[in-house]
């Protein structure tokens, strides 16, 4: 594949998706309409074409694939528009702010036999496969709980609550550990302090049929950032903690019932696991090349989208 993506987006988190489709040497062109953005982005890429017209990507025949980082209430609409133009996508998390709305993407990809890929980035990142794997081979033994904590004191959306902001990582990585299962029961609580129609913090309870239970913690209002999210297994416990250098941890802690039947636990000291690091957005574009060039279906499609979609609707109807 030559120079056959283009981007539309060039901000916060656009950035990195130009850094490294360039890097990949499959960038055609950015879609940027802010003025302001599209002058500081040129300073460090001089020689990326730039447009303000959507019409010089629609209609560019050379243009396969489209990589969205606009804001998230953008993304239907975008995403739509370019299915039906025939380009492959990936879209940022989350795929729409509707379940319906991700389900019509879904039918028009299919339909138009043109791939739609969401950027859930944590299922490219290596420490997380590599947990995976631990899952699978039964290292942990029987799934017992698993949580995660999203928490910063960082950008302040106005389009979108910290739910919607930060929560679909969490779910996403949750539905891949437990081989795509989707909780039965679903509830959440949150408050709202900077702006009274935008949560700033929520906590999501899930309940899954395989016996396995979960929170999703996520905040912006947090003094300090922590990615974490633990696995608690009958034989062991796993960390991944996104913030630390070594990422990966095993706990192989025991419980034990001694005289009085009284559980006593009994500490171990954390075993690092090692992986072979990469980077995960390049991973993540990796495969959206490769899916356009073998028409694979995605890692992270539609379906996978939707379906955290459902977990977020449901989560998000507890707030209202």
């Amino acid at each position: 594949m030559e120079r056959n993506i283009a981007l539309i987006g060039a901000g916060n988190w656009g950035k990195n998706h130009l850094r490294n489709l360039k890097n990949l040497g499959v960038l055609n062109s950015v879609l940027e309409l802010s003025e302001e953005i599209t002058t500081l982005r040129k300073k460090d890429h001089p020689d990326v074409k730039f447009t303000s017209d959507e019409k010089n990507i629609i209609n560019d025949p050379a243009i396969k694939g489209v990589v969205i980082a606009a804001p998230a209430h953008l993304h239907y609409e975008i995403a739509k528009k370019y299915l039906l133009a025939g380009k492959d996508i990936l879209v940022e998390k989350p795929l729409a702010l509707k379940v319906d709305e991700g389900e019509e993407l879904v039918r028009i990809a299919e339909e138009n036999n043109r791939i739609l890929m969401v950027g859930h980035i944590l299922q490219y990142h290596a420490a997380v496969i590599r947990l995976k794997k631990l899952i699978d081979d039964g290292e942990l033994g029987e799934l017992r709980y698993i949580y995660s904590n999203r928490l910063n004191i960082g950008k302040l959306r106005s389009e979108e609550n910290v739910l919607w902001s930060f929560a679909p990582h969490d779910i996403s990585l949750m539905l891949m550990l437990l081989g795509g299962e989707e909780p039965s029961d679903i509830s959440a609580s949150g408050g709202a302090y900077i702006n009274k129609k935008i949560y700033d913090t929520t906590l999501t309870t899930l309940k899954f049929d395989s016996g396995v239970r979960g929170h999703i913690f996520v905040s912006w209002l947090h003094p300090f950032k922590e990615q974490k999210l633990v696995v608690v297994g009958s034989e062991k416990m796993a960390v991944f903690d996104d913030v630390s250098q070594e990422k990966l941890f095993v706990y192989p802690h025991t419980i034990e019932i001694e005289e009085g039947n009284i559980p006593v636990a009994h500490k171990a000291d954390s075993e690092v696991v090692k992986f072979e690091p990469s980077q995960p957005l390049e991973e993540e574009l990796k495969h959206f090349i490769k899916c356009i060039d073998s028409r694979d279906i995605p890692k992270t499609d539609g379906n996978e989208g939707v379906r955290v979609l459902r977990i977020l609707n449901k989560a998000g109807q507890y707030l209202k």
